[in-house]
């Protein structure tokens, strides 16, 4: 590690004319971030991956269908490890609605995009050369729940890969439900396993695996808990074990929807944020029943935590503070669970998405 660096790559609300994907060197040592590039050109690129093996970057943007209305466009980048710059690769369209997440498989061959105003999903190929190859499948969601507003329709939110990357997980914020999908690879497609219902009115918006791989754990928008689910390998079943608020008990009655979840790298301690109170929360892991318990609330350091990241290694925590347009650095105490404040922020235009990792 000591010949490599820390860079963090962020996505953000933005219009073509403004930058809007940016690159950070993160200072070890103080938890400073010091701005190393940025880019214009795409409008929105809200959520970011990074394939840091083979120095690739990977966002979504809102492109143009040729019928004129919006679409999703995908963007890849080629990254100098020495420098943490990043040039295009290729851009293309994804799917025919705006798209809210992008997610790699551990072999490096697929992206899935997920549309939360389409209620799709979309399965694209990543050719050898890292560049954005054709869509190969989508699966579009059909329903509702019971939130009349914020359920009238498929919202899926986000996808994630399991750890042996047999299946992947897609979280649909507007039907209270969780698709589990294996990709046949002979035929280019999306199969759908399994459907696993979360509380009426929960609103699952993203999911973090515990490292064991024997549990996930899914943040629920719209209810703002987090749900815990023991996870089956063979079959890619989840069971419910448990679901816990992520507000204070007491003291707080405002409006308030939750964003992000992740979970340190020794599985002991899981983090989310809550829009609203604007707040992370830490809670305690039972590495043997996979129950939450509470250990923590602390202020953001801004309006909106719409994303957050633990860095490799776990001694930062990176918040996205959309409304105030800040990215704030916490240190997190490793034993313990708990955030401090280390006084470092750096001011960028609503962030949404920050991505930490060694180059």
């Amino acid at each position: 590690m000591s010949e490599q660096q820390l860079i963090v790559f962020a996505g953000s609300y933005a219009e073509t004319a403004d930058n809007s994907i940016y690159s950070y060197k993160l200072n070890e040592e103080t938890g400073a971030l010091t701005l190393v590039h940025a880019v214009a050109g795409y409008r929105n690129p809200t959520f970011l991956n990074v394939d840091a093996a083979n120095n690739r970057l990977y966002a979504i943007s809102e492109g143009t269908s040729p019928d004129g209305g919006k679409a999703g466009e995908g963007a890849a980048f080629a990254i100098d490890p020495a420098t943490g710059r990043f040039e295009p690769l290729n851009r293309t369209l994804t799917v025919a609605s705006p798209t809210c997440h992008i997610q790699r498989d551990a072999s490096g061959k697929y992206l899935i995009v997920v549309s939360y105003h389409g209620g799709m999903a979309g399965l694209l190929q990543i050719e050898e050369n890292g560049r954005i190859g054709k869509l190969l499948d989508v699966s579009q969601h059909e329903g509702r729940s019971v939130h009349p507003e914020r359920q009238d329709r498929p919202h899926p939110h986000s996808a994630f890969f399991s750890p042996d990357g047999k299946f992947v997980l897609i979280q649909d914020l507007g039907l209270d439900k969780i698709f589990t999908y294996a990709i046949d690879e002979a035929a280019g497609k999306l199969v759908q396993k399994h459907v696993t219902e979360t509380n009426p009115g929960a609103g699952p918006r993203h999911l973090a695996f515990h490292p064991t791989g024997a549990f996930a754990y899914v943040i629920n928008e719209v209810d703002s808990t987090v749900a815990a689910f023991a996870y089956d390998a063979e079959d890619g079943r989840l069971t419910p074990i448990q679901t816990v608020s992520t507000l204070p008990a007491e003291g707080f009655d405002g409006e308030n929807t939750t964003a992000e979840i992740a979970i340190s790298e020794d599985g002991r301690y899981m983090y989310g944020s809550n829009r609203g109170h604007d707040s992370l929360v830490v809670y305690a892991v039972d590495g043997a029943t996979g129950q939450l318990s509470h250990v923590q609330h602390i202020a953001s350091g801004g309006g909106h935590p719409r994303h957050f990241a633990l860095t490799p290694g776990g001694q930062y925590l990176l918040c996205a503070n959309r409304d105030d347009n800040n990215i704030v650095t916490f240190r997190i105490d490793r034993e313990t669970g708990r955030l401090s404040e280390t006084g470092q922020s750096v001011s960028v235009s609503k962030p949404v998405c920050v991505k930490p990792v060694y180059l």
